[in-house]
């Protein structure tokens, strides 16, 4: 089967990996002339399979006006009239409740551990180079009430394969000690050991490269997707750069946040918003252990990540519903450096002579945190989409199943949840 895969983002290029390795002769299409060159570009590089709670939890709301209306808030909603935005933001406020929470969490652990299984395979059978490491992982907390709640939420995932453990200051000093000089009273973290790093771009060239060799893969880049064509019910072709057309046997949509204007254009509504994040790669080669980090940090009050990738420190963090504003302001960068520097004070040596790459890109996030994998309601359309800020933690998994599912086969694990819902 002729199988055309839409977006070469780190899904796009999996998908591709796995559809490829089920027999499937496959085109990946792609606006950019490349893979990974979009929200996959300088994300926050952790692999981090045992965190994948979603953002809508019953914290949020207790929260709502600090994130709204504080200055020093990690959220930023800017309310606009489109009804997409609306409906999302309806849809994530009643999916933030215990229960559904805990049982998305635990649909993601299960589609996180797939992953992680598969990226081991995916890298045994023949080596990527992306800077891949187990770095393991801390989760800092300021606030004594978050780490109890963190403690709650570990005693819950360990009765799921997790293993984790709740530490002191000290001792995640003693792990991490370039947190001794952090200017922060910390209340304790949460350390996982397994935790895994990698340059998301990198690998996702390293792939497209690998595939390019493949007598069944062919790739179009520089071809933007402006339109479908559906007759009867099922998606007959799509339109590129508006006036080529692409016919295939079946179609898998892994556009990220702009799969929800193909779906559009396809005839239905995908429950898609693209959430805004920053990036900053500070270059840390020469400071010592004390002075940058190994292990990957998350300042949980802040909502900004630490990973360290060969020479770099790629920090990440923030998240704005504001539609689709490519700009970078540069408050949103100052307050990357002023973390970071308050994390790591030797790092911000160098702010001043190094360019940081400042990057900003949309995570495809459902409202529940929940992607959808498998059929969509037009024939011959399938979807891949919606994994928010865990697109490069689950992407191996979400490859795997939309693979199985598409060629018959039983799939790794239970995808029911997973299944688009309109």
């Amino acid at each position: 089967m002729h199988i055309c895969v839409l977006g070469a983002g780190v899904v796009g290029v999996t998908t591709c990996h796995y559809l490829l390795a089920s027999g499937h002769e496959v085109t990946l299409v792609d606006a950019l002339d490349g893979a990974g060159l979009g929200a996959s570009f300088g994300n926050g590089a952790q692999l981090s399979y045992s965190y994948v709670a979603p953002l809508a939890d019953p914290s949020i709301l207790s929260k709502w006006p600090h994130y709204l209306f504080s200055r020093h808030s990690p959220l930023t909603l800017k309310l606009t009239p489109e009804a997409a935005q609306w409906t999302w933001l309806a849809r994530f406020l009643q999916a933030c409740n215990a229960d559904r929470v805990r049982q998305t969490t635990l649909s993601l652990l299960r589609l996180a551990f797939l992953s992680r299984d598969e990226m081991t395979r995916l890298r045994t059978a023949a080596p990527l180079d992306f800077q891949h490491r187990i770095a393991g992982k801390l989760v800092m907390y300021k606030e004594k009430a978050s780490l109890e709640a963190a403690r709650r939420q570990v005693e819950f995932q360990s009765q799921h394969g997790c293993r984790q453990e709740i530490l002191d200051a000290d001792d995640c000093a003693r792990i991490e000690p370039a947190l001794q000089s952090a200017q922060e009273n910390w209340a304790g973290g949460v350390y996982t050991a397994d935790e895994e790093v990698g340059n998301c771009a990198a690998f996702c060239h390293g792939l497209l490269e690998r595939l390019r060799k493949h007598p069944r893969f062919h790739f179009q880049g520089g071809s933007a997707i402006t339109g479908a064509e559906v007759l009867s019910g099922q998606l007959d072709a799509i339109r590129i750069n508006r006036s080529e057309r692409l016919s295939a046997d079946a179609f898998v949509l892994t556009m990220g946040a702009g799969s929800a204007h193909f779906a559009r254009q396809a005839g239905f509504v995908l429950p898609v918003y693209p959430l805004k994040g920053y990036s900053i790669t500070v270059p840390v080669a020469g400071l010592e252990a004390s002075e940058a980090p190994q292990v990957s940090i998350t300042d949980f009050s802040r909502k900004v990540v630490y990973a360290r990738i060969g020479d770099d420190l790629r920090v990440a963090g923030r998240v704005e519903l504001v539609g689709l504003d490519q700009r970078i302001p540069a408050r949103a960068i100052d307050e990357l450096k002023s973390s970071t520097a308050a994390l790591f004070p030797r790092t911000a040596g160098r702010f001043a002579s190094a360019a940081l790459s400042p990057w900003t890109g949309f995570r495809p996030a459902t409202p529940t945190g929940l992607p959808i994998i498998g059929r969509s309601p037009v024939k011959g359309l399938y979807l891949n989409v919606g994994h928010g800020s865990l697109g490069w933690t689950l992407a191996c998994g979400s490859a795997c199943l939309l693979a199985q599912h598409l060629s018959g086969e039983k799939p790794a694990l239970d995808a029911s949840a997973f299944q688009f819902a309109s």
